[in-house]
């Protein structure tokens, strides 16, 4: 995409293009459109830098001469350095400094001179005459500089005279699109998957990129072939390797090894009064450093080279990890400490500073990973020693789905019994009551779990809030499941007051995970998409990023992205947070699966579909977690997909099988993350046994469920039933029915944004917009001669009225004041022409506003 043809030094000589290269008009548009005298492109070696400028120079304007300047980044001195520049321009040879500077002021004639490759390694005085050149030279002249490093010139001075136009190396990196254009030979769905993929392990780097796909990578398959890996250390050999002293060769190893480091670490590591310098030496030269999470204070090594060196097994690697976990105890800073023991495989040392860890640990950036892998690879005696690392290593467990192992794991506790104080008994056994608890909910088993949670927060402590707002974060799922939508916004609320009274902005970014799930059964993802972007904002801002729990929000974003058909949105939130669970082993990983297989779904692309399920399985399995965890889930979005495709035999063999684990005494719940899963399965199973043999025996069960529904204020599974009825009834012939269950649904569609509820509806029908004959669209705007000057607002306090809430209630739901309600309540009687509420419902009806 970027591969240039060898450049000769002579006057006149023009580049050419790989026959590869892909033009990047983005990139190439905003420099030609600039009207600065200098543009400056600074990145490291393999970013695209001589490409971009050739694609410019073919570009250029008929009436401006070019000129091409290849310097291949040679230290040259002064008067050298004057004399490429007089025989590139075509002057006299001989000229010193200061002449060739009279020259270039009185420049007339349009000319864009390139310089590709400035010179790369530091020299004061050449860059101070490239400064001098810079200052004085003609605006006729425009400068076109690649460099790898940036030269110590007055670049201040030219921004602001606006005469200054950079491009850095983020701005170079390939996009995801780029990237597809060259995939053209495969079909789109895989050219989108390997694309990523490549993305993913690149960063859009040009040359990682250039020569994963000449190698044709199976990046599908996620392999990573040797011959890629040693072509691209070849590379770094002689692109940067040899430009450095062995100091600094070692030192930039040492760094690659390193997740993050800074000048303080660098002084512990390389040496008092050098470690600095030579950080500041590597950055000079361009050596692939960069800020770390957007940090002003913590850099790291450009994330796919630092990932091949790591890989590459350098025997000193672990002498180096030693002292930067010295150093990193000594700042407390225990989570990177901890790393860093481990990479030097100093075990013992390793556990010995979990004693720092606390359950919000858990959610740091591959703390789980590291944590896991310490308990699988070393004797558990070791990882076992003491309840608090007990409670550690059960909680990653449950974190990763292991549910059978979390379970060995937490029974060691009771070595540890009796404690020496009936107090410290009381304690330890709430904290396992608390664990085992959640072990009980993750497997389906509501009651037990109930149990476990209610009795540990009747015994735990003040001091033991973390545990105390898990066991209400437990419950609050646990009443979602069971449709108890109140109370379940009133154990959130308290678990969220008592994170917020502790400062814990991580715990609370967990909670909010709960809230978005019930305004999003409420009928508000709008409200719940806010609510998850701020929180996310405010967690991006912490100096260590929560990666675990941010890709659970970009999860849940997703769905919500997706329930109100923003589908572009919600794919590119299903594929960052898929990334960031699979990275975390994080068993959520799931919902990403499933989120990108009900997208091809939404295409008509059944294929994709159900490959994306195959792999979510996969995943699964690989990692043994419980069937139970996925399986149903999976059947469930399986059968949607079947009876699009018009296979409801499929429909009913797998759904009524299915249906038995949650029906009855021994009955599972449903995972935490999927509330509405048996009412899905029950009115698909409904819809699947219509179309199979028409009768009227699946409409009272839908029905049922839809009261239900009603009765507990969830307005988006009553939507969804109320299609299924509209569905049914149409099956039956009985298309008023079908058409005043479609309004309805349509309705509340729209005021709640539940788009894909009834973009699924349409690909059960088979064909959009007949039998019941009306669209989304059907629902009343505010000019209709139905609905007389009524706001959107004002319709949905209404709908909330009709449904018998309080003004107090209305408020809470639509998350407006008190005050405001009783406006809006006064305004809607102004409108209908009545003086009570119930007057105004009773009209509304009549006049077609309310079903």
């Amino acid at each position: 995409m970027t591969a240039m043809t060898p450049c000769l030094d002579r006057p006149g000589f023009l580049p050419r293009l790989s026959s590869h290269h892909q033009p990047r008009s983005r990139l190439s548009a905003p420099l030609l459109a600039s009207s600065a005298r200098v543009k400056l492109l600074c990145a490291p070696a393999g970013s695209g830098k001589t490409a971009l400028l050739t694609e410019c120079l073919l570009q250029a304007r008929a009436e401006c001469e070019a000129i091409w300047l290849p310097l291949a980044g040679a230290a040259l001195s002064t008067e050298e350095f004057c004399l490429r520049l007089t025989r590139a321009l075509g002057l006299v040879e001989g000229l010193d400094d200061t002449q060739l500077m009279a020259e270039l002021a009185h420049w007339s004639r349009p000319t864009s001179l390139f310089i590709d490759d400035y010179s790369r390694l530091p020299d004061p005085a050449v860059d101070a005459l490239l400064d001098r050149l810079l200052a004085v030279s003609s605006p006729a002249l425009t400068w076109w500089v690649s460099t790898r490093r940036r030269p110590q010139c007055n670049w201040p001075r030219l921004l602001l005279d606006d005469e200054l136009y950079e491009f850095e190396s983020a701005s170079l990196a390939l996009t995801h699109d780029e990237v597809v254009s060259v995939l053209h030979h495969l079909p789109p769905d895989q050219a989108e998957r390997v694309a990523a993929r490549i993305i993913q392990r690149t960063g859009g780097w040009c040359a990682g990129a250039r020569m994963a796909l000449l190698q044709k990578c199976d990046w599908s398959q996620n392999l990573q072939p040797q011959q890629r890996v040693d072509t691209l250390l070849d590379y770094l050999q002689h692109e940067l390797f040899s430009n450095l002293t062995p100091e600094q060769d070692e030192a930039w190893r040492v760094l690659a090894h390193l997740p993050r480091f800074n000048a303080p670490l660098c002084e512990h590591l390389f040496g008092p009064g050098e470690g600095a310098q030579l950080l500041r030496d590597l950055q000079v030269l361009g050596c692939f450093i960069e800020p770390w999470q957007a940090s002003a204070d913590w850099l790291q090594v450009f994330r796919p080279l630092s990932r091949i060196i790591q890989e590459s097994h350098w025997p000193c690697a672990r002498s180096w990890h030693r002292r930067a976990c010295q150093w990193f105890s000594a700042t407390q800073d225990w989570r990177a400490a901890f790393e860093q023991a481990l990479l030097a495989e100093e075990y013992e040392t390793a556990v010995s500073l979990l004693q720092h860890f606390s359950f919000e640990d858990l959610f740091e950036d591959q703390t789980v990973v590291l944590l896991l892998r310490l308990h699988e690879q070393q004797s558990q005696q070791l990882t076992l020693m003491t309840p608090q690392l007990i409670v550690l290593v059960t909680g990653a467990l449950l974190f990763a789905g292991r549910f059978e192992q979390a379970g060995q794991c937490l029974a060691h506790l009771g070595r540890f019994m009796p404690q020496p104080t009936a107090q410290l008994e009381q304690q330890l056994l709430a904290r396992w009551q608390a664990q085992q608890g959640w072990l009980f909910h993750l497997q389906g088993q509501m009651e037990p779990a109930r149990a476990c949670f209610q009795e540990a927060l009747s015994a735990l402590a003040d001091d033991a809030w973390q545990a105390r707002v898990m066991c209400l974060s437990g419950l609050t799922q646990q009443a979602l499941l069971c449709g108890e939508l109140d109370q379940a916004h009133a154990l959130n609320r308290e678990a969220l007051c008592l994170a917020r009274a502790h400062g814990s902005l991580l715990f609370e970014g967990l909670l909010e995970l709960d809230h978005a799930q019930w305004l999003e059964q409420r009928g508000a993802p709008l409200r719940a998409e806010s609510l998850l972007v701020e929180i996310e904002h405010l967690l991006r801002q912490r100096s260590m990023v929560p990666t675990p729990l941010l890709g659970r929000i970009a999860l849940r974003r997703g769905r919500l992205a997706l329930c109100m058909g923003l589908e572009e949105q919600a794919a590119q939130l299903f594929s960052q947070g898929l990334g960031d669970c699979l990275r975390s082993q994080d068993k959520r990983v799931l919902y990403g699966y499933l989120g990108q297989a009900q997208l091809a779904g939404n295409r008509g692309d059944y294929a994709c579909a159900f490959e994306r399920l195959r792999e979510a399985e996969r995943v699964m399995q690989q990692r043994q977690i419980p069937d139970t965890v996925y399986r149903g889930v999976v059947l469930q979005v399986s059968s949607q997909f079947w009876l699009q495709q018009g296979r409801p035999h499929l429909v009913q063999e797998a759904l009524s099988r299915l249906l038995r684990h949650y029906r009855g005494p021994s009955a599972l719940q449903a995972p935490p993350a999927t509330f509405e899963l048996i009412i899905r399965i029950e009115y698909l199973l409904a819809c699947a046994n219509a179309q199979s043999v028409p009768d009227e025996t699946a409409l009272p069960t839908i029905e049922r469920l839809l009261k239900r529904a009603q009765a507990k204020g969830m307005l988006a599974a009553e939507t969804e039933l109320l299609l299924a009825i509209a569905q049914l009834a149409e099956l039956h012939g009985d298309t008023v029915a079908a058409q005043q269950a479609f309004q309805r649904a349509a309705m509340l569609a729209e005021r709640c944004r539940l788009q894909q509820a009834m973009r699924e509806w349409e690909l059960r029908r088979g064909s959009a917009g007949t039998g019941s004959g009306k669209k989304v669209s059907a629902w009343p705007r505010d000019n209709d001669d139905q609905a007389p000057g009524l706001s959107r607002r004002e319709r949905e306090v209404l709908m909330l009225i009709a449904q018998g809430a309080s003004n107090q209630q209305v408020a809470e739901q639509l998350f407006i004041s008190l005050h405001t309600v009783k406006t809006h309540a006064r305004r809607i009687n102004g409108k209908l022409g009545v003086e009570r509420r119930t007057q105004a419902v009773a009209k509304a009806k009549l006049m077609g506003i309310l079903v």
